[in-house]
């Protein structure tokens, strides 16, 4: 046993100090990005902010939506070939097909890449990056198909970031523990403050020529644009894009006494009761929690433990008015820092350690944003 005595920090650990800039409008900043992939080889643009591979995210209705912006959503485990043939109507190079590591995996990822050719972007995605089994089979999707991109995760140290891209990896994914619905943390006391994960993670990727994706930790447009800030090639969202109509989820409608009074006549009497407010939710949940497993895989095994909440999650409509939010959050970040382009913001990005991010005191309070 030993113990790492560095600091190690996360996102609500850090504000991003402003600097003079000669931007006059968040019109001014660029956010796409053009990336050459390793071991692939192809190149890639858009705004690198991808929906996570979860239920009511990695949806082909979100994918559609997002597409639209250039942003990339790496789609659900679970669809099938029948899901894809009604589901996939638009261009490939802004989705990628996610995979377990089965052997039933393997074969439906063969089938599936068969079929669909213009897809070059593969997402094996498992919780414990960390495993032998796992490496290899990077080192195997990598030999079957030579051309394809391929995004591996999830890990959250240099070292394990260095081995999947030697075997093969051209984008790694960086996070354990961070999500909004995840609960490994507290069921294993595993992971790795956010930040840290992220910059070292890209420190080890940059020096092999790799890439690597910010998975987790994000809840507002600020904790965004530090994760490019800390060097994130790619942020992957989860929570943030859950609860839209794209989703899918169904929505459940809750209704709360309130404060104010309303006031009723009738047979010469005035009669005052509190109004009723509704308000619409969409359940949302871990890929390793107790409804992900039922959903998929008739339950939880009895040699495992759910890590992950199923929650619910204010109803908001349209995705592109949360994409809106987080671009423009986005732009502005840059426009303080000084940054005209987003691959930009990291050089021109130096971190303050705080206590507290922000003033809360009317948090519970605000009318609409």
């Amino acid at each position: 046993m030993r113990i790492d005595q560095d600091i190690k920090l996360d996102y609500k650990d850090v504000l991003i100090r402003p600097k003079r800039s000669t931007l006059s409008s968040r019109k001014e900043v660029t956010l796409e990005r053009t990336y050459t992939f390793k071991h692939s080889e192809q190149t890639w643009t858009g705004i690198p902010i991808m929906a996570a591979n979860m239920d009511g995210v990695g949806t082909f209705a979100i994918a559609d939506a997002l597409a639209k912006h250039k942003m990339f959503t790496c789609l659900v485990k679970n669809y099938d070939y029948n899901d894809w043939s009604k589901g996939y109507p638009f261009s490939g190079n802004h989705l990628a097909i996610s995979t377990g590591t089965g052997a039933a995996d393997f074969d439906k990822l063969v089938d599936l890449c068969a079929h669909f050719t213009d897809i070059k972007f593969i997402c094996i995605d498992i919780a414990n990056g960390y495993s032998e089994h796992f490496a290899d089979y990077v080192s195997k999707i990598r030999k079957e198909f030579p051309l394809h991109t391929i995004i591996a995760g999830n890990v959250v140290t240099g070292d394990m970031t260095q081995e999947l891209i030697l075997r093969g990896a051209d984008i790694v994914k960086v996070g354990i523990g961070p999500g909004s619905v995840c609960t490994t943390r507290i069921q294993t006391g595993v992971g790795y403050p956010q930040l840290s994960a992220v910059i070292e993670c890209a420190d080890a990727a940059h020096g092999l020529g790799g890439h690597i994706i910010a998975d987790g930790g994000c809840i507002c447009p600020g904790d965004v644009a530090k994760a490019f800030a800390a060097g994130a090639d790619f942020v992957m969202l989860g929570g943030m894009l859950a609860g839209h109509d794209e989703g899918g989820g169904e929505v459940i409608s809750k209704f709360y006494e309130t404060n104010e009074l309303e006031y009723e006549v009738g047979d010469h009497l005035t009669a005052r009761k509190r109004k009723i407010q509704e308000k619409k939710f969409v359940q949302f949940y871990g890929m390793s929690s107790e409804s992900a497993n039922n959903k998929h895989f008739g339950g939880l095994k009895d040699y495992r433990s759910s890590e992950g909440r199923t929650v619910l999650v204010p109803y908001k409509g349209a995705v592109l008015n949360t994409v809106q939010d987080i671009l423009g959050g986005l732009r502005s970040t840059c426009t303080y820092a000084g940054a005209k382009t987003l691959k930009q913001l990291s050089k021109c990005t130096t971190f303050v350690r705080c206590t507290q991010t922000h003033n809360s005191v009317f948090e519970s309070s605000t009318i609409g944003k």
